[in-house]
C-alpha cells in the first residue's frame, strides 16, 4: 500500500506538476482528496448517446455522440489556400457542427469518420445562427478493446465538470490514479448513524460515484455523499448554536410603561396578527440570560422594520442601546427618517418638546460631516443615544457604546462574519442579534444557510397595503407594448402618483471601460444578451427628451455623493419629483407610498428575488402598484420564462423556490458559502428536504451529548477541513 497516495497528498505528487497547477488553477483542487469528491456531473451511457438539443451558449460542455458527415472545405485564406474540416455530429435527436480550420484538420480529418463515436469537448459558440463547436478536443470509444474505452471499467462514463484546459476524460484518467486512496478515507458519520439509515461507507461510495457499473452504485452512492455533506454542515451550525447558548447575555425586559408601551400607544394603526407573534418570540428570547440568535424573514413589505423598532425600543427601555446595521447609506439614511418619523417626539431625547420616555436616534455613515460625527459618537458613548443607525461606520475603533443590547443586521448576506462578530464585541456582554432578510428563503435553504440562527417568519401583509399587478413587456417583439408603458407611467403621474424607472448599470465612465473590455461582436442571434444593459443615465436622458418630456426626472446610483443622493431621495419622498431613474440601490428599505409605477429596464438581467424586492417598493400605500418587466429575450428564452414566473405570483416564498430550481446549486449557496470550496456538490437544497431536516435532527441530538465530538475523530477531521481558517466566514454569510 506504500505507493497509494494519502488523501491530503498534494496533486503534484500524484499527476506532475503541470497537471496540478491546471487542476489548481481552473478547478480550485489541490489534494488528492479534493480530486476524490470532484464527482461526475452526469454518466453517458455507451449504447445511448447524449442529448445534444439544449446545450448553453458560451458554456463548456462534453457531449458523447456519434460523427455523422465529414467535409473538408479548401477556400482562399489571407496566407493563401486554406482549409476548414467540418464535421456533423448526432444523438439520433439533434445534430451539432464541430470546425477546425489550418493545420488542426489533418488529425481529426483521418479520426473522424461518418459512424465513429467519441466524446467531444469544448466551448459552444454561435455561427450563422447555429451551435458549433470550434476546435473541440475530442476521445474517440471504438469498442472494446480501445485503450480510451478500457479506461472506463464499467458501462457508465462519467462526464466530469471540466474546463478548456482540461477535458472530462483527463480528469477521468486523473481520477484512477488516485482512486486506490479512497480506502483511506476517514468516515465522518457515526457508525450507528450510517448503520441505522443503510447508507454505504465513505470508501465504497467514492467509488461507486466515479466508476459506477449501474445506475443503483450512482444511486447509492449519492445517498451516501449527501448525508456526508447534510451531516458535516449541520454539525457545524449545531457547535455554533450550542456554543451560543453557553455564553451570557443581559436579560432586557421592557419597562411596564416606558417606550415600547408609549410608542404602541401613538401608532395610527394595529399590528398584524403576524406582527404580533413574531414580536413575542423576539421578546421571549431578549428575556433570557444568553444571546438571542434569530433570523427575521418576510415578504416585501410585510413590516419587518417595525418589528426590528420594537425590539430596538424594548431594549432601550430595559436600559441597553440598540445598533441597526445597514449594508449602504442610502438604506440607512432611509431607516433613520422612518424611524425617527415613526417616533415622532420619541425620537427626541434630552430636547426641548421632547417626551418624557424619549431617547435619541442617531445616524452614523462614513460620509459625515466631522462635527456630526463627533456628536454621534459622544451620544453613543454617553448613552444619551438609544437607538444609532449606520453602515459599516458603525464597526470602526472609535465606536464606544455606554451598553450595547441588541444588534439588528438589515440584508444579512451583505455582511461577512468579520463586521457582524466586529459590531457584537462591542458590548461589555455579548448582545442579543436579529438578523433581516428581505429576501423570503425557501425552509431548507434556512436550515442550510441560517442553522445557526433561530427563525421567524413574516408572511402577511399589513392592512392598507395594495396589490401589485405585474407585466412583461416584450420591447423586441412588440414595441408598441414599451410606447404604452411609458404612457401609463404618465398616467401615473397626471393621477397625482410618482414612478421609478431601474436600469441594471449607470453608464458613466468606468461603467463604459469595464463594459467594453474583452467584448467580442455579437451576432444577431444573441445581440439582445450581449449588448451592454442598459444605463441610468442614458435612460433618463432619452426619457426626458422622449416619452416623459415635461414631467420632473432625477437619477439615482451609487456613485453619487452622499449628500446628492440624500437630496434626491428626500425631494422624491417628499413629491418634488415625478420620476426617479436609478440602479438597484433603491432595492431594499426605500418607502415612498405615492409611488406606484416601476419599470424596470432589462429586467432579464435581474435574479427572481432581486426582481422581486424591487417590486416591493410599489403599492405601499393605497393606491394599487404596477410593476412592468421590459425585455429584449425571445418568448421561447428561460429568461423570458423567469419574468413569466415574477409576473405570475406575489408569493415571495413560491418564487424563491422557482429561483433555487432554475439556478445551478453552486450559485444558491454562493453567497453562503463564500470562502468555502468545498460547496455543495451532490446535496440539492431544494430536493433533498427530507435529508437536510434528519442530518439537523441527528446533528443536535449529537452535539448535545458530545459537545466536543471527544469520540468522533473522523467528523472532527471533517470539520476541519470545512472550517479552516479562511473558510471559518461561511457559517455566518447567508
Amino acid at each position: 500500500m506504500e505507493d497509494v497516495p494519502a488523501l491530503d497528498e498534494p496533486l503534484k505528487k500524484s499527476l506532475g506538476p503541470a497537471t496540478a497547477k491546471v487542476m489548481a488553477e481552473a478547478l480550485d483542487l489541490h489534494t488528492v482528496g479534493d480530486l476524490l469528491h470532484h464527482y461526475p456531473r452526469r454518466y453517458a451511457e455507451r449504447g445511448e448517446l447524449t442529448t445534444l438539443s439544449d446545450l448553453p451558449l458560451d458554456e463548456h460542455v462534453t457531449v458523447v455522440a456519434q460523427v455523422s458527415d465529414a467535409r473538408v472545405h479548401t477556400f482562399n485564406g489571407a496566407k493563401g489556400r486554406s482549409q476548414r474540416l467540418e464535421v456533423t455530429i448526432t444523438d439520433g435527436y439533434g445534430r451539432l457542427q464541430l470546425v477546425f480550420f489550418g493545420k488542426g484538420v489533418h488529425k481529426p480529418h483521418h479520426d473522424l469518420v461518418p459512424g465513429t463515436r467519441a466524446m467531444f469537448s469544448g466551448k459552444v459558440s454561435l455561427f450563422n445562427r447555429r451551435l458549433q463547436l470550434a476546435h473541440p478536443a475530442y476521445e474517440l470509444l471504438r469498442g472494446d478493446g480501445d485503450a480510451a474505452v478500457d479506461a472506463w471499467a464499467g458501462a457508465l462514463i462519467p462526464i466530469y465538470p471540466a474546463t478548456t484546459k482540461l477535458e472530462s476524460w483527463k480528469i477521468a484518467k486523473a481520477v484512477d490514479a488516485v482512486l486506490p486512496s479512497a480506502a483511506d478515507a476517514v468516515d465522518p458519520l457515526p457508525a450507528a448513524l450510517r448503520e441505522g439509515r443503510g447508507l454505504a461507507e465513505l470508501p465504497d461510495a467514492l467509488r461507486l460515484i466515479h466508476r459506477p457499473r449501474t445506475q443503483a452504485d450512482i444511486a447509492a452512492a449519492r445517498e451516501r455523499l449527501k448525508w456526508d455533506e447534510a451531516f458535516v454542515l449541520q454539525v457545524a451550525l449545531a457547535r455554533r448554536r450550542h456554543a451560543d447558548t453557553q455564553l451570557p447575555a443581559v436579560p432586557r425586559r421592557p419597562a411596564a410603561d416606558g417606550l415600547l408601551t408609549a410608542f404602541d400607544a401613538k401608532l395610527p394603526f394595529t399590528l398584524t396578527d403576524g406582527q404580533l407573534k413574531v414580536s413575542k418570540e423576539i421578546f421571549d428570547d431578549l428575556a433570557t440570560d444568553h444571546p438571542m440568535h434569530r433570523l427575521l424573514q418576510g415578504e416585501v413589505g410585510s413590516g419587518k422594520t417595525m418589528v426590528a423598532l420594537r425590539a430596538m425600543l424594548a431594549v432601550v427601555d430595559a436600559g441597553g442601546q440598540a445598533a441597526m446595521l445597514a449594508p449602504t447609506e442610502v438604506l440607512a439614511q432611509q431607516h433613520h427618517r422612518s424611524v425617527t418619523e415613526m417616533m415622532g417626539e420619541l425620537a427626541e431625547g434630552g430636547m426641548l418638546g421632547g417626551a418624557d420616555q424619549a431617547t435619541k436616534v442617531v445616524l452614523l455613515t462614513g460620509s459625515m460631516g466631522a462635527a456630526a460625527r463627533r456628536q454621534a459618537l459622544l451620544d453613543l458613548v454617553t448613552g444619551e443615544a438609544g437607538i444609532v443607525i449606520g453602515t459599516h461606520a458603525l464597526i470602526e475603533d472609535k465606536v464606544r457604546f455606554h451598553d450595547l443590547g441588541l444588534v439588528v443586521v438589515d440584508e444579512q448576506h451583505r455582511f461577512g462574519v468579520e463586521q457582524r462578530d466586529a459590531l457584537r464585541g462591542k458590548g461589555k456582554q455579548p448582545p442579543h442579534l436579529l438578523v433581516m432578510t428581505a429576501t423570503p428563503i425557501p425552509r431548507t435553504v434556512a436550515m442550510t444557510v441560517f442553522g445557526d440562527l433561530e427563525t421567524s417568519v413574516l408572511d402577511q401583509l399589513p392592512a392598507g397595503r395594495s396589490p401589485i399587478a405585474s407585466h412583461v413587456v416584450p420591447a423586441a417583439d412588440k414595441p408598441h407594448f414599451l410606447a404604452r408603458a411609458w404612457e401609463r407611467v404618465r398616467e401615473e403621474v397626471e393621477n397625482g402618483h410618482q414612478a421609478y424607472v431601474v436600469c441594471p448599470r449607470i453608464g458613466d465612465d468606468v461603467d463604459e471601460a469595464a463594459e467594453k473590455k474583452g467584448k467580442r461582436k455579437p451576432s444577431a442571434e444573441d445581440e439582445a444578451e450581449k449588448r451592454p444593459p442598459l444605463a441610468v443615465l442614458d435612460v433618463a436622458e432619452k426619457l426626458a427628451a422622449g416619452p416623459l418630456a415635461g414631467l420632473r426626472i432625477a437619477v439615482l446610483h451609487g456613485r453619487m455623493h452622499p449628500d446628492d443622493k440624500d437630496d434626491v431621495m428626500r425631494r422624491f419622498a417628499a413629491g418634488e419629483l415625478d420620476v426617479l431613474v436609478a440602479t438597484t440601490v433603491i432595492e431594499v428599505g426605500v418607502n415612498v407610498p405615492n409611488a406606484t409605477a416601476m419599470v424596470i429596464m432589462d429586467a432579464d438581467r435581474f435574479g427572481v428575488s432581486q426582481l422581486h424586492q424591487l417590486r416591493g417598493r410599489v403599492g405601499r400605500g393605497s393606491a394599487p402598484g404596477l410593476c412592468l418587466l421590459v425585455t429584449e429575450m425571445p418568448e421561447a428564452s428561460p429568461a423570458r420564462q423567469r419574468l413569466g414566473a415574477v409576473a405570475s405570483t406575489l408569493d415571495g416564498f413560491e418564487l424563491s423556490r422557482i429561483d433555487l430550481e432554475q439556478r445551478r446549486e453552486g450559485d444558491v449557496l454562493g453567497q453562503a458559502q463564500s470562502g468555502v470550496r468545498s460547496s455543495l456538490r451532490v446535496l440539492a437544497v431544494i430536493d433533498d428536504e427530507e435529508v437536510i431536516a434528519a442530518a439537523r435532527e441527528e446533528a443536535t441530538a449529537l452535539v448535545l451529548a458530545d459537545p466536543d465530538l471527544a469520540a468522533h475523530p473522523g467528523l472532527r477531521t471533517a470539520l476541519d477541513a470545512l472550517l479552516s481558517e479562511e473558510r471559518e466566514e461561511y457559517l455566518e454569510k447567508g
